[in-house]
């Protein structure tokens, strides 16, 4: 007879924990312990700025679109102007950004999905290679978003790109057979075991159902939200939904770099190998 297993208060993988908990308290110190002074002086160190790389390499183009900027009057050349600053390229603020929200609604969601997302990645990754995913998918954001508003002296904040990429990489085994979202697991077997099964190899995602709905439904939410939700006046800020969709493709893109690969993988029986064919990695 199996023993019962004594529940942990926080269900969670520690590094998910940590990352949530750290970015809480980061959060309450910038609201309840800085003044606004030091928190916008603190936001203008570790947000990541387009135009402050961009005026490495085409100073002028920059000029340019504060000219334009200033053209059209009203607080946004003053807001660009503080942000954009000496002009200094600050690199690490291409990672930094993920650390900082808008407010506690911002932190709220994003800690939500990295919580449902993260947690399964993490048991199957592990704490460091989760690590590595989460900052290669929030560089990649911060790319993509750098791709299309290079000139743009609006800080970008938030975990929503390693928060996507999270979300990418689950799909990739979650809906697998005997996977957290596949079929259950027989009465003797480790859970654990749910977090370590095959994963779908990159050529076969679209051809997964449940995994191809899971894709559409993403892109076609981030679209809306990212485009309607500032108009709409659902938040106060735009949404950079250009690198939710960079940390969203690094996380199904890269999930076989960082996948350990697990002995018992590679068991399976013939007759799930010759059904299924998920026990091949891209």
């Amino acid at each position: 007879m199996r023993q019962a297993r004594r529940e942990r208060i926080f269900n969670l993988p520690f590094v998910v924990l940590a990352l949530v908990a750290g970015m809480g308290v980061l959060h309450a110190v910038r609201l309840y312990v800085l003044s606004n002074e030091q928190d916008a002086a603190f936001v203008a160190l570790m947000a990541f700025v387009p135009a402050r790389l961009t005026a490495q390499f085409d100073a002028a183009g920059v000029a340019a679109a504060f000219r334009a900027l200033a053209l059209r009057g009203g607080v946004d050349i003053e807001y660009a102007r503080y942000f954009f600053g000496d002009g200094a390229a600050q690199p690490w603020s291409v990672l930094t950004y993920a650390a900082l929200h808008a407010d506690w609604m911002h932190y709220g969601v994003n800690s939500v999905w990295l919580a449902a997302f993260g947690a399964p990645v993490a048991r199957r990754f592990g704490a460091l290679r989760f690590l590595v995913l989460f900052v290669l998918t929030a560089l990649a954001g911060a790319a993509a978003h750098f791709i299309f508003h290079r000139f743009d002296a609006t800080p970008v904040i938030g975990a929503s790109a390693a928060v996507s990429g999270a979300m990418a990489a689950s799909i990739r085994f979650v809906f697998q057979p005997g996977a957290p979202l596949g079929q259950a697991l027989s009465f003797d077997e480790d859970e654990t075991a749910a977090y370590r099964r095959p994963a779908l190899p990159l050529s076969q995602v679209i051809r997964d159902r449940r995994a191809l709905t899971f894709i559409v439904f993403w892109f076609a939410m981030n679209l809306i939200f990212g485009i309607g939700a500032q108009p709409l006046g659902l938040v106060d800020s735009g949404v950079a939904w250009e690198a939710h969709l960079g940390g969203f493709l690094a996380g199904l893109l890269c999930f076989s770099w960082i996948d350990p690969r697990h002995p018992e993988d590679w068991r399976l029986p013939r007759h799930q190998i010759e059904n299924d064919g998920s026990q091949w990695r891209s």
